[in-house]
């Protein structure tokens, strides 16, 4: 039997310290897709949770997401999707 260890959002190769900064990257990201005003530990919180909900929907799909730059991919695709679903369930829009 194989035995994986994993890092920092359930990825090999993904330490603390670089899940910090692709959660930061990948908020940002997702900020400015969104047009939210969210600070940087916001920022931080929310691609971390983006990380997860992204990698738990690829994992669900099928997909392997290795490596830092998938890491990022997924998890600004996850953060979008976190703050479109608070959003709707919230009922707030956009800022014009």
């Amino acid at each position: 039997m194989e035995e994986r260890i994993y890092g920092a959002l359930g990825q090999p190769g993904v330490t603390f310290l670089w899940a910090i900064l692709i959660g930061a990257v990948a908020g940002y990201i997702a900020e400015k897709v969104t047009k939210s005003n969210m600070g940087i530990f916001a920022n931080i919180g929310m691609g971390i949770l983006g990380a997860v909900v992204g990698n738990f929907v690829a994992h669900l799909l099928g997909i392997d997401v290795y490596g830092r730059l998938q890491n990022l991919i997924s998890a600004t695709l996850g953060a979008i999707a976190v703050i479109m679903v608070y959003r709707a369930i919230r009922g707030r829009t956009a800022p014009s």
